[in-house]
């Protein structure tokens, strides 16, 4: 019988160090970056984008960002098999928007009565995007979020693959930034995450019980 999803939820854990001569086989990256694109979003805005480093030059280049002041986290993503940049939009306009709406056109999303659906789904999210712009003023801050809710999925998901991760927000923003060309591009990075096979030897947070506060603290049943 296959484990359900609390299985991996409870198993996953924050890798500390990695076993470089591990690497994740190309089927699985496959489904790895469909775990990255099939995330869910508000209004399916999908305001993102990824960095996927599988060679040594591309993990390096990534390890620069944690030179000065998160050099306890560079030998993490350098043993790692693969290592994931998550980056945010830096400004989410109309032209954006209908890039959205197109590909959901071809995905079939407003068969039946296109002339109706397509339109009210590009008014309802360009009018979420204008509170968030004009009214909240946050708008930076809630593109970041939907990046969040695809990280929470993507460790979830990982964890199923039988792959370990890490996510790090110990990383210098703006260098990591500049070496990719991230807002020249209209992106910034949030987070990285290392992925690939814990050392049984060294990693000493996989034998560690699982903490966590009671239901009676985090849970309220009405």
């Amino acid at each position: 019988m296959d484990n359900d999803i609390t299985y991996y939820a409870k198993k996953r854990h924050a890798t500390k160090t990695y076993d470089p001569s591990k690497r994740i086989p190309d089927e699985t990256i496959e489904k790895i970056k469909e775990l990255l694109r099939f995330s869910p979003s508000s209004t399916n805005a999908q305001p993102w984008h990824f960095i996927l480093a599988s060679t040594t030059e591309g993990k390096e280049r990534i390890a620069k960002s944690t030179e000065r002041l998160y050099p306890f986290n560079r030998n993490a993503i350098i043993n790692a098999s693969h290592v994931v940049v998550f980056a945010s939009r830096l400004a989410i306009e109309d032209d954006f928007l209908n890039r959205v709406l197109e590909q959901e056109d071809k995905d079939g999303r407003f068969d039946g009565d296109k002339d109706t659906f397509k339109p009210q789904m590009h008014a309802a999210r360009s009018m979420f995007v204008n509170l968030h712009k004009q009214d909240f003023k946050d708008v930076q801050h809630w593109m970041d979020k939907q990046v969040y809710l695809n990280i929470g999925q993507f460790l979830l998901g990982v964890a199923t693959l039988g792959i370990d991760a890490t996510p790090m927000e110990g990383i210098d923003i703006k260098a990591l930034d500049d070496e990719f060309g991230l807002r020249e591009k209209g992106f910034s990075s949030l987070v990285v995450v290392p992925l690939g096979y814990h050392d049984p030897e060294t990693d000493f947070n996989a034998a560690l019980p699982k903490s966590r506060l009671p239901y009676e603290e985090i849970l309220t049943e009405v």
